[in-house]
């Protein structure tokens, strides 16, 4: 097997026109023997190793269905719009048999043929009509939809507003489904998941595959073994997808569907539940407007939203309970209609029947600015090891898996058993034919960038430690002076908006005599579109907060200085980190090295990442806070970063990056 690979890891490598790297060569054999021996596999894979081929080949010379999801668009797009197409030709005549792959998203990512060719819009369409300017984008829609050949995919249809998205599509708890739909046959979804099936490498998201973990129910294609990419960011999204939320939109919605298609004595009193809920949450946003101190965690639910969400549970109970005993409806469309409706009335049920009884394991918060109401749980780490872990090997892979130089913390989050034993309050088994989730290989390949050679760490002690009120008057001097230095190119990242917003006001004032744009992010700004104006302007420097702190790619003169305002802990206020750090410490042990500290070293990780993209990059990493020198936990912080050459003299790195720039623009880029 091992040889196997290698000869096809060797074509794979020549078909792209790279050269063989040694981590990538032991990445893939590792790789390749978890799924020939069926065991688990943790593998930290620097920049610059390759780690996509590393387990990309092995899985398609494997031979069995290898599902791989990742936590970014961005890297499920380069996965299949680029690396399997530009190896597939070279692995087919070196193993001498055809390979496929394909993508599988969410049923809301592909357009819904039914609700488009609904005689009657739902609420969701009736906002088009109410918002005349949406219809230019609805027509461009549905000319897509009509067009030979077309995905159905969001990511392949026009640029149109989300409204109009979300009119066109459907929610998985939504759909009737394949054989009840008179559009069936013609659906996007099922013939995206259809494909799928068959093929040897199924990309898809951390998303729906936590959701299928967590419900215990397929949505994804059957597999021999999962690959994680992104793998620091699983237990995250897990979280996310499984989170509860609660809002008057929503419930309202479900509630005009209701009264529409249901028309009667159980939707009215739905629609006055949805009624008087509003109200509710809107009295209480108001409160906590007023008195910031109730806003983050709540200890319980609170009394005055307690009645109105249960009557809300009650009235849709009784309205799903209505539509589960009609069984006379034959009409596909009215089938259709109904199963949207059951799907919208069931989620809100299902939702505040949680928020009414929520367990000691989980965690409840109120947002003021959108009005909802959310429920997480503290820790998904046991219904992962138990819904995955033991069911199929699991390849694990990111290049910052470590913190402080191991692999512990993000093994545990992911439900990996190491140390000692399984969680006291575990009970977990594990049966004949499951898999053992303490039997997981760890390994660290490394990088081929050179890091002390090719960047520097600047680690200023004179500027005082940050406060709430943002960056300090001496850190906005001390980035300013480096990024004249640098000449622009530079990528400033920031824990905060407050940051943000007081780096671009200062930054206006004293760089005003020199040439250098300023690209500030803004919230709801799209990622891509900002780092690619940032790349195409070497002397422009892009300010922005923690979206920009990973996945962004800009090797070459464009970034030659990455700057970080503070080490990234997570907000006091933040409900569900804040409520894991309680615990541990309720547990005897301590929530801010168990908890806080491992957080911050994994993105202070990523965000130091950004600077060393190719082997021709060079740099400055600076980190404007000085805790990390004075403070006992910063070497736990520098040991998870790449091994940049070390220094706190700011005459030095000015001098670097000086030379840095001259040298770029003899060289004229």
């Amino acid at each position: 097997m091992i040889e196997k690979m290698r000869k096809a890891l060797d074509a794979a490598v020549e078909a792209i026109g790279g050269q063989p790297r040694e981590g990538q060569i032991e990445m893939a054999e590792a790789v390749a023997n978890a799924l020939a021996d069926r065991h688990h596999l943790l593998v930290q894979a620097g920049t610059g190793t390759g780690k996509s081929l590393a387990y990309l080949v092995p899985a398609l010379v494997h031979g069995k269905k290898v599902l791989v999801a990742t936590a970014t668009l961005a890297l499920q797009r380069q996965l299949v719009e680029r690396d399997l197409p530009r190896i597939k030709g070279a692995l087919e005549k070196e193993l001498g048999r055809e390979l496929s792959f394909a993508v599988y998203k969410g049923v809301g990512n592909y357009l819904c043929l039914q609700k488009m060719n609904s005689a009657e819009a739902d609420p969701d369409g009736e906002v088009l009509l109410e918002i005349g300017v949406l219809e230019k984008d609805a027509k461009r829609l549905r000319a897509w939809a009509t067009t030979p050949g077309i995905s159905g995919d969001r990511d392949d249809a026009p640029d149109v507003d989300r409204r109009v998205w979300y009119a066109n599509s459907v929610s998985g708890r939504e759909c009737i489904g394949k054989d009840d739909c008179a559009y069936g046959s013609q659906c996007f979804a099922v013939n995206a998941k259809a494909k799928a099936q068959t093929a040897d490498v199924v990309v898809t998201n951390h998303t729906l595959l936590a959701i299928e973990i967590v419900d215990s129910h397929p949505i994804l294609p059957e597999r021999d073994a999962v690959i994680l990419d992104e793998a620091h960011e699983f237990m995250d999204r897990t979280t996310q997808a499984v989170t509860e939320e609660l809002t008057a939109a929503r419930v309202e919605r479900a509630a005009k569907m209701a009264k529409k298609h249901l028309p009667g004595k159980a939707s009215d009193a739905f629609a006055k539940a949805a009624d008087n809920f509003a109200e509710a949450l809107n009295d209480f946003a108001a409160d906590v407007r007023n008195d910031p101190t109730k806003a983050g965690r709540l200890p319980e639910l609170p009394a005055h939203l307690e009645a109105p969400i249960r009557k809300v549970k009650e009235a849709s109970a009784a309205v799903v309970a209505l539509i589960n005993a009609d069984s006379d409806v034959i009409d596909p469309d009215s089938m259709a209609e109904r199963a949207r409706v059951k799907g919208a009335t069931n989620e809100v049920q299902q939702t505040a029947t949680k928020m009414l009884k929520p367990s000691g394991h989980q965690v409840m918060w109120f947002e003021p600015t959108y009005s909802t109401l959310y429920l997480a749980p503290l820790s998904v780490s046991q219904v992962l090891r138990a819904n995955l872990l033991t069911e199929t090997p699991v390849i694990a892979t990111s290049a910052t898996l470590s913190v402080g130089n191991s692999f512990d913390s993000i093994a545990k989050s992911i439900g990996f058993v190491v140390g000692s034993s399984i969680d006291e309050d575990s009970e977990d088994e594990f049966e004949a034919g499951e898999i053992d989730p303490a039997n997981v290989q760890m390994l660290d390949v490394g990088s081929p960038f050179d890091f002390a050679k090719q960047g520097a760490l600047y680690l200023p002690r004179h500027i005082p430690e940050p406060g709430r009120d943002g960056p300090s008057k001496e850190a906005l001097t001390e980035l300013a002076e480096l990024i004249d230095a640098a000449g622009g190119r530079t990528l400033a990242l920031f824990s905060s908006w407050r940051g943000v917003e007081m780096a671009d006001e200062y930054l206006r004032k004293v760089l005003a005599e020199l040439e250098i744009p300023i690209i500030t992010q803004k919230r709801g700004d799209s990622v891509g579109t900002l780092v690619e104006r940032f790349a195409k302007d070497p002397k422009s420097i892009l300010l922005g907060t923690i979206s920009l702190w990973q996945g962004i790619d800009v090797p070459g003169p464009a970034c030659t200085l990455v700057a970080i305002d503070r080490i990234p802990f997570p907000r006091p206020d933040e409900p569900v980190m804040s409520a894991r750090a309680a615990e541990a410490d309720a547990a005897g042990g301590s929530g801010f090295m168990q908890v806080s500290l491992p957080r911050a070293a994994l993105l202070l990780a990523q965000g130091t990442g950004r600077l060393i993209r190719s082997i021709d990059d060079r740099g400055v990493v600076a980190i404007l806070d000085s805790r990390i020198v004075t403070k006992r936990y910063g070497s736990v912080l520098l040991n998870s970063m790449p091994p940049f050459w070390r220094t706190s003299d700011g005459a030095v790195i000015r001098e670097s990056l000086k030379r840095l720039n001259k040298d770029y623009l003899e060289a004229g880029k």
